[in-house]
């Protein structure tokens, strides 16, 4: 007797090998994500301009990190005494003009350079929901708190979803490695904030223009991480206390379904036992000249070193 509707991702003929790098941007779950890649201690970069969530935005950052193209003041604005671009998350702003282009231009080589030697890309997508700032006709990436008074909102059209996504798979499959695998999501974090029925709508039109762009590009995929939450654990224990965000048991369950299908047998074990060794270096004593937390140290440290012998990568 079945409980429940099981969704299940494709398994991928092509695997993420320990030695891959894996490029990730959008929303915060796709930071999640890459928080697990990492602690898996897999060569990731997560979200250059910060956490973003409209194809148009996401389009408009792979197109700078493409380019290399720096950021320099004229780009920015001011509001509440900091300096701030509309392109990037909130983290970017400072006080200081010379800050917010050295943390934005910093981040935006370490992205190119790091897309140049990328084999996976993974592109989670928020909402169709986009914000105009009137006063420069400029669309958004996020309005950093600015009076509502100041912004249009509107719902981006498929035409603009399908062009946005167009051009950003061209310009990665120029960038990144030659057989680059590029994986699209939508993000299972509902826009409560936009309506219930609009976020539905605004998911709608973000699957729907996503199979519409990857059905005429080779090594583009659509991942069901909406329809995992949505059909597979439809039950608010899997929710923060929000009942927005998926909780810790339920991004790892979606790890897990994503590394059954796209990790080779290779990488899920070094993932494995990476997890463990994460898990071992958070233990905290009082007395570190206890013999017996100086054998479990000196076996942690033996563990870190077989496991790196596996890499060139620096790990841990």
């Amino acid at each position: 007797m079945k409980f429940r509707t099981e969704v299940d991702i494709q398994a991928s003929e092509i695997k993420i090998e320990v030695e891959d790098k894996i490029f990730s941007i959008g929303s915060c779950f796709a930071s999640e994500m890459s928080d697990l890649f990492q602690q898996g201690q897999l060569q990731t970069v997560n979200n250059p301009f910060g956490t973003i969530f409209n194809p148009f935005s996401i389009d408009n950052a792979i197109q700078r990190l493409h380019d290399s193209e720096f950021y320099i003041e004229e780009d920015l604005i001011t509001f509440n005494e900091e300096y701030i671009s509309l392109d990037h998350h909130t983290s970017f702003d400072t006080r200081y003009v010379h800050q917010t282009l050295e943390k934005i231009n910093t981040k935006l080589e370490e992205g190119n350079l790091f897309l140049q030697d990328t084999n996976w890309v993974i592109i989670t997508y928020g909402t169709s929901f986009i914000y105009e700032f009137e006063p420069k006709e400029k669309l958004v990436a996020n309005c950093h708190k600015i009076p509502q008074k100041f912004f249009k909102k509107r719902l981006l059209c498929h035409q603009e979803i399908t062009d946005s996504i167009y051009k950003t798979i061209l310009n990665l499959k120029d960038i990144c490695k030659e057989n680059v695998q590029i994986l699209f999501t939508v993000s299972p974090v509902r826009h409560t904030k936009d309506g219930m029925i609009e976020n539905q709508l605004s998911k709608s039109k973000l699957i729907t223009a996503i199979h519409d762009a990857i059905s005429i590009f080779e090594n583009c995929h659509y991942l069901p991480i909406y329809e995992i939450l949505m059909d597979d654990l439809r039950d608010y224990r899997f929710y923060k206390e929000d009942m927005i965000h998926p909780s810790s048991q339920a991004v790892q369950y979606i790890f897990d379904k994503f590394g059954a299908a796209y990790f080779s047998e290779e990488t899920k074990d070094f993932i494995k036992e990476n997890f463990k060794i994460n898990k071992a270096l958070q233990h905290k004593t009082e007395d570190k000249k206890d013999p017996k937390y100086l054998d479990f140290k000196e076996k942690l440290k033996q563990k870190i070193e077989n496991q790196q012998k596996k890499v060139k990568h620096k790990i841990f």
